[in-house]
């Protein structure tokens, strides 16, 4: 009996190669930039095979939106796809939003969670962003450079060239140093994405199928537990889940975790018969004036271990009054804090949904086929809601396949759902997008 091979999954890089519709810009900086790509291949290799994980989903939201190809690849420069990256302009993120920036598209920055290094709402952010900036600028390569140096910035450069009675498109604008080569540096990127071997370069492979998938997490656990439970290593999840800023998932807002598509059932599988304590860390709200080294040697933590858990300065030696992480020191603080350590064998029978911001363009058809729901749920988990507005907010409750039949109501992963049900676990339901909510890009 002769078997037939597998099929070979398509190649990512040829379906963004078939994507490029930005103009040709004449600049010298291009070539200069392709020559130091070129001298350094390791970074190269480094920078495509760190963007592997992240490449699927950005290319299918470039696509679904319409805009040039050449957009999927600019966290290379902004990055180097490098999801832990700060720049000294407090930038943070593969896509580099500045703190300011990324409120304004919905990235809710704080001492738990730094919504500028979630891979999908940052991502949705960055793309919000650049169409804004193409409708108000009229091409590509303005909107870049907006982008990079700010909208203002470039208005003011278009008005004094209007004045001086000067063309007003990217190559007669006067521009910071850093946004003369922006656009040069992905136009160079483009090039050797084309064709790397001319370079003498090699690309890491990038199969055009999803990397990860969307798993509800309604419940709080450690890090450390969350990605033996998937069955992947530490520096795996926290590449996948970069927005988190402590040792201990306990945000609120934080109701999903990206987990390769491989490892979705194992960690479903394994969280549902786990004995393990999910949580072992807690918040201790410290007194104004108490020593760090007191409290760390009350609850077994070496003074290092407390600064790093809670990213104090090596300088600090009282607290101002600030809540810190500590262990879960025996039964009785468990039993304090019972919300943040839901007993793993209670798996109710509770289904997860998540929160989804409206985007220009969106309808209930449009949002109900891609979360895979009807859209008369849709409609019922939003109080039967029909109008839509940019930038409002809708509860996308998931699958069927992952809805117990007793349940009939949605349940709403927000912050009054986690203090009304803290004593209850609900099973994680996989799902293969986002939500959305970005910056002034910093090059990397």
């Amino acid at each position: 009996m002769i078997v037939a091979p597998e099929p070979v999954p398509e190649d990512l890089w040829q379906r963004i190669r078939n994507g490029y519709a930005m103009n040709e810009l004449n600049s010298p900086l291009i070539k200069r930039h392709e020559k130091w790509y070129a001298s350094h291949p390791d970074y190269v290799l480094r920078m495509t095979e760190r963007g592997r994980r992240y490449l699927f989903y950005i290319v299918e939201e470039v696509e679904r939106r319409g805009m040039p190809m050449e957009i999927a690849l600019l966290p290379m420069i902004e990055s180097a796809f490098n999801p832990g990256a700060n720049s000294v302009a407090s930038a943070s993120g593969i896509w580099q939003f500045i703190p300011s920036t990324g409120k304004h598209f919905g990235m809710e920055q704080n001492w738990w969670h730094d919504g500028r290094r979630d891979i999908i709402g940052a991502t949705n952010g960055a793309l919000d962003y650049l169409q804004k900036l193409h409708d108000q600028f009229g091409d590509w390569e303005l909107a870049l450079a907006a982008y990079n140096w700010g909208e203002n910035a470039v208005a003011r450069a278009q008005a004094k060239n209007r004045k001086l009675r000067k063309p007003t498109d990217y190559s007669h604008l006067r521009m910071p140093r850093e946004t003369q080569n922006y656009v040069p540096k992905l136009l160079a990127v483009k090039n050797i994405v084309s064709d790397p071997a001319s370079f003498g370069l090699i690309l890491s492979d990038v199969p055009d199928e999803p990397y990860f998938e969307a798993v509800a997490a309604n419940q709080h656990m450690d890090v450390k537990i969350a990605a033996e439970l998937a069955d992947i290593s530490m520096e795996e999840f926290i590449a996948l889940n970069p927005s988190h800023n402590r040792p201990v998932i306990l945000q609120d807002t934080s109701n999903v975790l990206l987990l390769p598509v491989d490892k979705v059932e194992t960690f479903r599988s394994n969280l549902a018969k786990t004995n393990l304590r999910l949580v072992s860390w807690q918040p201790y709200e410290s007194r104004k004036g108490e020593r760090f080294e007191q409290i760390a040697a009350h609850f077994g933590l070496t003074i290092s271990e407390l600064r790093s858990a809670n990213g104090l300065s090596k300088y600090a030696q009282e607290s101002n009054g600030q809540t810190l992480l500590v262990p879960i020191k025996d039964e009785e603080s468990a039993i304090q804090f019972a919300a943040f350590n839901m007993h793993p064998n209670a798996v109710a029978e509770m289904y997860g949904a998540v929160r989804y911001t409206v985007r220009k363009g969106d309808t209930i058809s449009t949002i109900a086929r891609r979360f895979h729901v009807s859209q008369r749920q849709l409609r019922e988990a939003n109080n039967g809601r029909t109008f839509l507005r940019v930038g409002q907010h809708f509860n996308i409750v998931l699958s069927d396949t992952h809805r117990p039949a007793a349940r009939k109501h949605s349940v709403t992963a927000t912050k009054a759902k986690s203090k009304k049900s803290s004593n209850t676990q609900k099973k994680p339901a996989s799902m293969k997008v986002a939500y959305a909510p970005r910056q002034s890009g910093q090059s990397n």
